[in-house]
């Protein structure tokens, strides 16, 4: 299979910067690599935090919960089937209950019977008697019929939501969405959990000026654990205010505060709570939390996250880590099938002149819950967008599918052009710049790739397929150790569009081996002599084509085993 073509970029300071003259000169160069220029951009004090009233509609959303809670009216929280969605709902349930509401209960709809989202179908199905209000977390945003049939049967529907709107919006009570038009919320990058949790900020605020607390004095920042989960998980930019919310949450879990659920989970991927970073919640955590939404129901997620209680948060973890280890097998499955698609389509693949853009890949057999991770995975094989479908449900004549898409193109925007093209080409879309979901009939899927090329073709600029890597640069003899590795490791967050340092540099390997079957292990040499523990994940001694100088990108790392710290090196490229 073609290899897309790679170019190593040097990331560069964007401006002049104003930061401490005796910050650690690695740290201040990586800082203004990433375009912070100020100290005070580097601060991660609550008090640099956006303010909850800049939110439109914000106020009348306070209005009508602060009421549900006075009269003690149900409250209904419709969540989402993913980290960010589970995450929400339970900041959304504990906040609540923490400020008195005494009616609340939530739901999350099943994605194999009613899809995403507040759906006419759902609501139809709410068990009576009928709750007061809906408050939507990380969905409502595009729930048009589902909205209006709540309000024809008499509920209040609050939305919070972040993904982006289409050209109509919704009839509902209030909408808080700072992407919503019109809104002027600082911070367009908040996750679902993030926007929920601005909602109760401002809620507080409310009840506390008209001196309705409930004693004791609740404090919501004993939620930014689960906040900076679904943060993270949601793979949202880490832009100033969310590093606050991130690295607040962070602190809880180091300090061993945070809910029982997480503590549990990071166990069960084998990671201290002590040491833990963004990461950890990303690649440990947020998959198991996943797990459950991808393959059975996202409320077990939900109560792992709700319960008060270690030795249940275990238990639910357990049965997490079990549905994350079932859903590795599956995606495994499925993506060797991918592959194997992408391999009999080799004249095509070779061919990108003639319109391969994208690519667009479908089985009868595969599982739609996990389709977004196959579409990911190939992605990152091709550097071109995916979208990767399974069938509705057994007998259907639709199809979902779940996108993901590289630097440079919004995948969004492009199903937005392409329904512009051919209005009955896709049934539904949503989602973000990077990654996004639909449905259409199977019938529709030879025209789909076919728009879905043409659609690409019009709009892109055809240097984007070239997988441009960003780096920090050679990293100088003096740092390549383990107290710059302890230094870097602490000083994120690290995520989306505040990305962990990397370094680019050559060495020699003086040994190799295969460890777990699937990950290349060696000893590198430095140009200045030192030997260092180097891994290279899903590579194989095939990478090295018999070389015994290589180029690599990488970046630091702490290897913790059996009480010892040591500097590795966690390769990234090997070019």
């Amino acid at each position: 299979m073609s290899k897309p073509l790679i170019k190593i970029q040097q990331r560069e300071a964007l401006a002049e910067n104003a930061l401490p003259a005796d910050m650690h000169p690695l740290l201040r160069k990586i800082y203004t690599n990433r375009g912070i220029t100020d100290a005070d951009e580097l601060n991660q004090s609550m008090q640099y935090l956006a303010r909850p009233a800049e939110l439109a509609q914000v106020d009348r959303a306070v209005e009508r919960l602060a009421i549900a809670i006075e009269q003690a009216e149900s409250i209904l929280v419709i969540g989402d089937f993913d980290a960010d969605g589970a995450t929400g709902t339970a900041v959304a349930l504990r906040a609540l209950r923490m400020l008195g509401a005494s009616n609340v209960s939530y739901t999350v709809p099943n994605r194999f019977k009613y899809g995403y989202g507040l759906t006419e179908g759902l609501v139809n199905d709410i068990s009576k008697p009928l709750p007061a209000v809906i408050l939507t977390v990380d969905n409502g945003v595009s729930s048009i019929a589902g909205a209006a049939r709540a309000a024809e049967l008499g509920m209040d529907v609050i939305v919070t939501d972040h993904h982006l709107p289409g050209e109509v919006l919704p009839a509902v009570y209030a909408m808080v969405n700072p992407n919503q038009p019109g809104d002027t919320f600082p911070s367009k990058n908040l996750a679902g959990v993030g926007v929920v949790f601005y909602l109760m900020l401002a809620l507080r605020a409310r009840l506390k000026a008209d001196n309705r607390l409930p004693e004791p004095v609740p404090n919501l920042g004993s939620l930014l654990d689960i906040v900076a989960l679904g943060t993270v998980a949601d793979v949202v930019p880490l832009d100033h205010n969310n590093r606050i919310l991130v690295a607040q949450g962070l602190a809880r879990i180091r300090s061993g505060q945070a809910a029982p659920g997480i503590l549990a989970l990071l166990n069960a991927g084998n990671r201290h709570h002590c040491r833990a970073v963004a990461s950890d919640l990303g690649f440990t955590v947020g998959p198991r939390l996943n797990a459950a939404g991808r393959l059975e129901d996202m409320g077990r997620g939900i109560e792992c996250l709700l319960t008060d209680d270690l030795a249940t948060a275990k238990a639910i973890a357990a049965e997490l880590d079990q549905l994350n280890k079932d859903r590795r097998k599956l995606q495994d499955d499925m993506q060797a099938e991918a592959l194997q698609i992408l391999q009999n389509a080799q004249q095509t693949l070779d061919n990108t002149s003639e319109g391969s853009f994208g690519f667009c890949l479908y089985d009868a057999g595969w599982h739609q819950g996990v389709v977004g991770l196959v579409a990911s995975k190939i992605k990152d094989k091709l550097h071109k967008p995916v979208v990767a479908f399974a069938p509705e449900g057994e007998g259907s004549d639709l199809m979902k599918g779940s996108a993901r898409s590289i630097r440079g193109i919004h995948i969004r925007d492009i199903f937005a052009h392409m329904d512009a093209q051919q209005p009955d080409l896709i049934n539904t879309f949503g989602g973000h710049s990077m990654a996004a979901g639909l449905s259409l009939p199977i019938a529709n899927l030879g025209r789909f790739e076919a728009q879905f090329n043409l659609s690409l073709q019009a709009l892109v600029n055809p240097l984007v397929f070239t997988n441009v890597i960003e780096t920090d640069g050679s990293l100088p003899a003096e740092h390549l150790n383990l107290e710059t590795a302890q230094e870097l490791r602490y000083a994120g967050p690290w995520g989306q569009a505040f990305p962990e340092p990397t370094f680019h540099d050559q060495f020699t390997v003086v040994n190799k081996r295969l460890v777990g079957g699937a990950h290349l292990k060696m000893l590198l040499q430095s140009q200045a002599g030192d030997i260092i523990d180097a891994i290279a994940f899903f590579q194989d001694e095939s990478a090295l084509n018999g070389r015994a100088q290589i180029e690599v990108v990488y970046r630091l790392d702490v290897n913790e085993f059996r009480g010892q710290s040591n500097l590795q090196l966690m390769i990234e490229h090997i070019l």
